[in-house]
């Protein structure tokens, strides 16, 4: 395994809600690139055999909160840092605001991924990966993602972001879940401090 792949970071970003469009909250999963396999077969683990890709707003809830709980369970927890971050209203385009909304749910999951699996105050080396979709496939949100890369902050540490099909990767799956349990929260069915002990996630 090269130096390269041990220290690298992975982001895996997805979307709840529709920028520009009402409510967004945004889902992530944060990883070492050389622990990225062992969560991928941790979460793929629990699924049914032959399982096709996970749209959580196409599955029951109850079975969606046991598949979180079960995954927190036995996940390494010490290796993962799983976001879910709440998108203020603003003014703009939809590319744009979901760029913004990238940025700032990015800089939040590596400062808790510094904190929490780095244990340092320093990070590098990240690559953002996100479902493809009509926003982050417009010239206007890789304008905002370039000038954020150059100008904001810990987002500088990103070399590189990808938009890629979810249907080829768990952990943006995995992403989309956990961007999902927002609704848990809003509808007053599960509380924030429960979602943090019994699934993980963390809503700054």
């Amino acid at each position: 395994m090269t130096t390269a792949l041990n220290k690298k970071v992975l982001c895996f970003v997805d979307e709840y809600g529709t920028a520009g469009a009402g409510d967004l909250y945004l889902g992530a999963v944060v990883v070492l690139a050389r622990d990225a396999g062992r969560v991928d077969r941790c979460f793929t683990g629990l699924l049914e055999p032959n399982a096709n890709e996970i749209h959580a707003a196409d599955l029951d809830d109850l079975y969606l909160q046991g598949l979180l709980r079960r995954f927190w369970t036995e996940a390494p927890r010490d290796r993962i840092v799983l976001i879910n971050q709440k998108i203020a209203p603003r003014e703009g385009s939809g590319p744009i605001i979901y760029a913004q909304a990238v940025v700032e749910t990015v800089k939040i999951g590596l400062k808790r991924f510094q904190r929490d699996v780095l244990g340092r105050d320093t990070i590098g080396n990240v690559e953002v990966i996100t479902d493809q979709n009509h926003h982050n496939d417009h010239p206007d949100f890789r304008a905002e993602i370039e000038r954020s890369r150059a100008h904001d902050g810990r987002f500088r540490a990103v070399n590189r972001l990808a938009t890629i099909d979810s249907a080829a990767s768990r952990l943006l799956q995995l992403a989309d879940v956990v961007g999902y349990s927002r609704k848990w929260i809003n509808r007053g069915t599960i509380r924030a401090k429960t979602l943090s002990e019994l699934y993980g996630i963390q809503m700054p």
